[in-house]
This record gives C-alpha cells, sequence and structure tokens, in this order.
C-alpha cells in the first residue's frame, strides 16, 4: 500500500515539473533569468530520484515563487 502511494506522489510531481517547465518556457524574462529557472528545476528533479517528498515541497515553493513573480534576480 505504501508502494502505491509513493508512485501516485511520483506521477504527481512528474507532472508538476512538466507544466513547471512549461511555465517556465513560456515566460518573457531575460535569457539569463530563464536559465536560472531550468536549473533550479532540475535541481529539483535530481532531489526527486533520492527523497520524493522533498522535491514536493521544493517544488511547492518555486511554483509559489512563479506564481508571485519572483524570479532568481528578485531573490
Amino acid at each position: 500500500m505504501e508502494r502505491d502511494s509513493e508512485i501516485e506522489l511520483y506521477d504527481v510531481v512528474a507532472d508538476r515539473l512538466k507544466e513547471a517547465h512549461s511555465r517556465v518556457r513560456a515566460l518573457q524574462v531575460p535569457e539569463d533569468v530563464s536559465r536560472a529557472l531550468s536549473r533550479k528545476l532540475l535541481a529539483i528533479t535530481a532531489v526527486a530520484k533520492h527523497d520524493l517528498a522533498a522535491a514536493a515541497r521544493r517544488l511547492d515553493r518555486f511554483t509559489a515563487e512563479l506564481d508571485e513573480g519572483r524570479f532568481p534576480e528578485d531573490l
């Protein structure tokens, strides 16, 4: 049963990462900002390989920053 919930969380995180990557690609920001955002997403992806729950939390923060219009130059 625990394995099933882990698989579900993996699916949710994977879908959210895809959505976040799409959002970053659609942003009208300077190239360096876009690269920094992409690097953050790649770091979150790497964390997901070892700690799915931590990756989900980091993705929540990343998405909240995007929603607020906070980009690396503002952080």
